[in-house]
């Protein structure tokens, strides 16, 4: 019944920024660690940020002081704004949940995923 509906993808220049929104249904954000990850062509899926029940944030250093993950509980909503993007920052974005330990950058296993937004940022 976890549903994870991803938006706010698109094209943009170097520099720019996006916000990107996972809707969750048949869960509540509130109670549960949720986080982002991404993956490019040819190369393996990657943590980006992740948030904790009490709202501790856990950030790749790829993109630390770049991008800031938020939620808004009253509206199982997750966010990911992403300011100053490179061409590097360009993959498939992923939102995940209920890691078995709310850090993307651990290694453990993340059983619930949406299906992806794109995110293509041009030099």
């Amino acid at each position: 019944q976890v549903q994870l509906v991803e938006s706010g993808g698109g094209s943009v220049q170097a520099g720019g920024s996006l916000r990107l929104s996972c809707v969750v249904s048949g869960y509540t954000t509130s109670s549960y660690c949720m986080g982002w990850f991404r993956q490019a062509p040819g190369k393996e899926r990657e943590g980006v940020a992740s948030i904790d029940a009490d709202g501790t944030t856990t950030y790749a250093d790829s993109v630390k002081g770049r991008f800031t993950i938020s939620r808004d509980n009253a509206k199982n909503t997750l966010y990911l704004q992403m300011n100053s993007l490179k061409p590097e920052d360009t993959a498939m974005y992923y939102c995940v949940a209920e890691g078995a330990i709310c850090d993307v950058v651990a290694g453990a296993a993340w059983p619930l995923w949406g299906q992806g937004t794109q995110v293509t940022v041009s030099s």
